[in-house]
Parts: C-alpha cells; sequence; structure tokens
C-alpha cells in the first residue's frame, strides 16, 4: 500500500537541488539591498547634508566607509550601512582632534 504523503527518491533529489540553487541567489539577493535604519533615522533626525560645520565625517560615532568620501556606519545606528560621511544627527559629538 502505498503512502500519498511520503516523497519520492526522486522528488527529494529535485527538491535538494532546487534549495541548493536557491542558496547563492538568497546569498546575493540579501547582501545586493544597503541596511538602514529608518525608524532610528528619523527619531535622531538623520539627514544627507551637514548642519553648518557639523558632519558625520567630523563625529566621533561616525565609522568611516573604505575612502573618505565612501558611505560609512554610525555607532548610534546599528546595523546601518549607508551613513554619508557629508551627513549630520542630533546625535552629533565632535570627534577629539588628532
Amino acid at each position: 500500500m502505498k503512502n500519498d504523503n511520503m516523497l519520492t527518491r526522486r522528488q527529494m533529489l529535485k527538491l535538494g537541488g532546487a534549495a541548493l540553487a536557491a542558496i547563492p541567489v538568497l546569498a546575493f539577493t540579501g547582501t545586493a539591498f544597503a541596511a538602514t535604519n529608518a525608524a532610528l533615522r528619523t527619531s535622531i533626525k538623520y539627514q544627507d547634508k551637514p548642519n553648518g560645520e557639523k558632519s558625520c565625517a567630523g563625529c566621533m560615532q561616525f565609522v568611516p566607509g573604505k575612502t573618505a568620501t565612501d558611505l560609512g556606519g554610525c555607532k548610534i545606528f546599528a546595523g546601518d550601512t549607508e551613513i554619508s560621511p557629508n551627513g549630520y544627527c542630533a546625535a552629533w559629538v565632535a570627534a577629539p582632534k588628532k
């Protein structure tokens, strides 16, 4: 007597192959979107332009990108990787002079 709920070996292999093929697609898709923390950005009034002389590049919370003009991160915005070095927010604190 055959159980209709059981998968055949051929069906299992097809599902396994499809799952293996989906892994790189899902990995690529996950990194294609930049991470932003919109709710926190709004609450701390983040903007992509400086406020006078105050910019993220001069803030002690800023984590620079690969170059001085690349987008970076911020210690305040956990997981956010699209902070402009020319941006500004209400949590701005002057970086110590070197």
